[in-house]
């Protein structure tokens, strides 16, 4: 693997709360069209790390290169980080008080220096991607939740980002309303966008991810394929954990 192929280098992350350790000696790399599905119990450190990549958390110790540039240093630019790796949260976080087309254009106005008229024709295109042209004019409180989440996708989309990342998107949909969100995710994986998705959607995490990684008790236990690693588990923690699911499959 040559380092220009690599986004996103995570090397010794560390994180705590006190003194709890919630993340340790973490190490992986995101190369350019991966997608990577992080699974594991709730509490083993997923969101944490993803939290920690987009640096809404500061993390401990360790360190964070994006295309070769460490993201902690004194003067790196964050906002052009921040603005070329998007984030999809689980509670959507739409302006409520912004119809559709304002929340996907405000971000592109405002940090990206875009045109208003710039900026509508973008967030069209991208809200037309994942079917929400239609509701431009409606607020967020006016939409399902799959609706809203869609909404936040196109928003993330719009800043034309190098990497999204996705934190248990699909967590706070209702049954029905998840195949909507998981159907969209999957269509722009086929169009190489780079993905880290934290999920417990193992159906979602073998056949569209590239890469699998296990974490437990805040370490990366297994990484690698994801059918192998969903389907043929090395560590005994990882068949553990997936049991449930295989056992469903049956």
């Amino acid at each position: 693997m040559t380092n220009s192929s690599k986004i996103l280098e995570i090397v010794h992350l560390s994180k705590q709360f006190g003194d709890h350790r919630v993340l340790k000696d973490i190490d992986f790399s995101v190369k350019k069209g991966e997608v990577i599905s992080i699974i594991g119990s709730s509490g083993s450190g997923k969101s944490t790390l993803l939290r920690c990549l987009n640096l809404l958390e500061q993390p401990s110790g360790g360190d964070i290169l994006y295309k070769g540039q460490s993201i902690l240093a004194n003067r790196y630019p964050l906002n052009h980080y921040r603005a070329e790796v998007g984030m999809v949260f689980q509670q959507f976080n739409l302006f409520n008080n912004m119809n559709v087309l304002k929340n996907c254009t405000i971000g592109q106005v405002k940090i990206l220096g875009r045109t208003k008229e710039e900026a509508e024709k973008i967030a069209l295109d991208n809200l037309t991607k994942v079917g929400m042209a239609p509701y431009i004019n409606a607020r967020p409180k006016q939409l399902s939740g799959g609706q809203q989440q869609r909404v936040a996708i196109a928003r993330a989309l719009s800043m034309d980002p190098e990497l999204l990342l996705f934190d248990e998107p699909t967590s706070a949909l209702d049954p029905e309303m998840v195949g909507e969100v998981l159907d969209t995710m999957t269509q722009l994986a086929k169009e190489g966008l780079t993905m880290i998705v934290v999920t417990h959607e193992m159906a979602f995490a073998r056949d569209v991810s590239t890469r699998v990684v296990f974490m437990d008790k805040g370490f990366i236990v297994e990484d690698g394929l994801a059918q192998q690693v969903i389907n043929e588990p090395q560590h005994e923690r990882t068949k553990l954990f997936l049991n449930r699911f295989h056992k469903e499959q049956m």
